[in-house]
């Protein structure tokens, strides 16, 4: 009585088909120059607030450094480069028509 024994595969995988997923990102060129502008804005400030020091204690200090860096930091760390991080850029929707 001889017993036909199935194939079996072992060490075998079976092949699946792997989807290749496409991964862009997120930040264009767009986004970069929002950016740029962010920190070209919070350099500003920094050199305006460096215009305050000075050794002479009885001396009143910049009302620039005082006053228009802090602003323009603020609106730099946080208006500026948030939007620039989270700003998508406008495609045109182009609109097929079908006869």
């Amino acid at each position: 009585m001889s017993a036909t024994k199935s194939k079996r595969q072992i060490g075998k995988q079976k092949q699946q088909s792997v989807s290749s997923a496409s991964w862009n990102f997120p930040l264009d060129s767009h986004n970069y120059k929002i950016i740029g502008i962010g920190a070209i804005v919070i350099a500003i400030a920094y050199g305006l607030m460096s215009t305050a020091i000075s050794d002479d204690p009885t001396q009143w200090n910049n009302p620039l450094a005082v006053t228009i860096a802090p602003v323009l930091l603020a609106i730099g760390y946080c208006v500026i480069i948030p939007y620039g991080l989270l700003a998508r850029k406008k495609e045109t929707a182009e609109i097929s028509s079908e006869s």
